[in-house]
């Protein structure tokens, strides 16, 4: 395994972990996979900072 294929599987990683911590912020998962394929560690940060988890009804 290349180094440059390193990058791709770790930044692959990361966008699925976003999308699935926008769906836990009832967001978008499949918005916020292609925009961390993008923008990557950004769209994380983003997520986290921006987003508080609004809650469902009956919760």
């Amino acid at each position: 395994m290349t180094p440059e294929s390193g990058y791709v599987v770790g930044w692959g990683s990361l966008a699925l972990i976003n999308a699935g911590l926008a769906q836990g912020k009832n967001r978008s998962g499949l918005n916020w996979f292609l925009i961390s394929l993008l923008l990557g560690p950004v769209a994380t940060f983003i997520l986290v900072a921006f987003f508080h988890r609004n809650k469902r009804p009956g919760d």
